[in-house]
């Protein structure tokens, strides 16, 4: 039980990679505040983790673009469990094959907040928190594009190098009262936001995906969810107590 008595919130636990570490981290013994914009999505996670019998969890719904909302959920889950001690960003959001003067600011702006902006938010919310534990965990849901880009995906790519630097930045300023900061680099993920990079009909991108980024992976298999639930559990856990300021890459060898 790495995570006995621990408090986790996880953006985006509705589906994907969220609800995998979700899922991980209640396994483990944690009291999982399962957030994300789609609350029937979280409600479905919730159902998932008591099937399981193992931790707590509830749900909570957020739009992690929004100020207000992310320090309600912050704000909520401190109070209710008297503590935080891991935050998880994994809301994200894709962007299709877009040239660079054809994309909208509106575009731009919707990505680099979500994916970004989010990060600024959750820390400036839950770090109080943390400070006063002198303790704490936030790991980052970053992706292989920011270091290997593909034409097509510049606000994408930008919103995720953001998300590297930042994660970098308050490892330093957080490791004096105890704060580990990390991210992971997923590589091209076997859930359903991997069509979403595509430009095309749905009867066509099941194809794609495999000529499009099955080929890009040096290890010939598509990244499952469940593996960035393991690594996060390891980054969540003692076992990397003395870890910050990583990135870590699970992606099968394509950011080679």
């Amino acid at each position: 039980m790495l995570l006995q008595d621990k408090v986790a919130i996880i953006t985006g636990a509705g589906s994907g990679m969220g609800r995998a570490m979700a899922l991980s981290f209640s396994r483990e013994g944690a009291t999982v505040a399962v957030a994300d914009i789609n609350v029937n999505a979280a409600i479905e996670t919730v159902l998932l983790i008591q099937e399981q019998n193992t931790g707590k969890a509830f749900v909570h719904g957020v739009d992690v673009s929004y100020a207000k909302s992310v320090q309600e959920l912050i704000n909520d889950v401190g109070e209710r469990e008297g503590k935080i001690d891991i935050v998880v960003n994994c809301a994200g959001l894709p962007q299709a094959f877009t040239p660079i003067e054809e994309l909208e600011e509106d575009d731009w702006d919707r990505l680099m907040n979500v994916n970004a902006k989010s990060i600024f938010l959750t820390a400036k919310y839950a770090v109080p928190y943390m400070k006063k534990q002198n303790q704490g965990v936030i790991l980052n849901i970053s992706s292989i594009a920011s270091e290997r880009a593909r034409p097509g995906l510049n606000a994408y790519c930008a919103s995720k190098g953001a998300v590297v630097v930042l994660t970098k930045s308050l490892a330093l300023e957080l490791a004096p009262f105890g704060i580990r900061v990390n991210a992971i680099n997923p590589g091209p993920a076997n859930t359903e936001m991997l069509g979403k990079f595509i430009s095309a009909n749905e009867g066509e991108r099941e194809q794609l995906k495999q000529d499009v980024f099955l080929s890009s992976i040096p290890l010939g298999k598509l990244i499952e969810p469940e593996d960035i639930a393991e690594a996060a559990l390891y980054l969540c856990s003692p076992h990397s107590q003395k870890i910050t300021g990583t990135i870590l890459n699970v992606d099968g060898g394509r950011g080679i």
